[in-house]
């Protein structure tokens, strides 16, 4: 299968420890700390790509079909990016549960406090991973993660915007 330079280093980057554009490894970033995942910008669209270049990182490489099929394909790729995911997870204070659905940990609390309120940077965050997620294989954990931010907005009314649900909205429901 042929690919373009991007697809290359993002396939680099997923499958065999090869740098983002910074120079940072996939194994490098899901061990952030939460403060260093939060103060950073320009790692989410590597760990979470889409197929339109990103604003905040316009170097940052995007899918195309042949990417899209890659991550289908490779069951490797997928698991890395479910660990994403996972990292993720505990940023938000969220956690996979043995059912197969998102909940709330139990430090959920203590780290809503930092991303859940309205117009806030972690909410574009999520709208990429519940895409990427669907785009790349994963549709089961990008359902998963709409269905407990749909209950976190019933909880916290007022938090979360019709607009920004309604991105979520569309996100969860991207196909490939």
């Amino acid at each position: 299968m042929q690919h373009d330079g991007q697809s290359d280093a993002l396939m680099a980057f997923y499958r065999e420890g090869g740098a983002d554009d910074a120079g940072r490894r996939w194994e490098e970033i899901v061990a952030w700390p939460d403060e260093r995942l939060e103060a950073m910008h320009d790692f989410i669209q590597w760990l979470f790509p889409l197929p339109e270049r990103s604003g905040a990182n316009p170097w940052a490489p995007t899918l195309s079909a042949a990417t899209i099929a890659a991550f289908h394909a490779s069951p490797e790729m997928r698991q890395r990016l479910r660990e994403s995911f996972l990292r993720m997870l505990r940023f938000y204070g969220l956690e996979w549960a043995s059912d197969g659905q998102v909940r709330r940990a139990e430090y959920f609390a203590a780290t809503a406090d930092n991303w859940l309120w309205p117009e806030n940077h972690n909410y574009l965050r999520l709208t990429r991973i519940l895409r990427s997620l669907a785009l790349l294989g994963l549709e089961r954990e990008s359902a998963a993660l709409f269905r407990a931010l749909s209950g976190i907005r019933r909880d916290f009314p007022g938090r979360i915007t019709p607009r920004t649900f309604t991105f979520w909205s569309e996100a969860a429901a991207a196909i490939p």
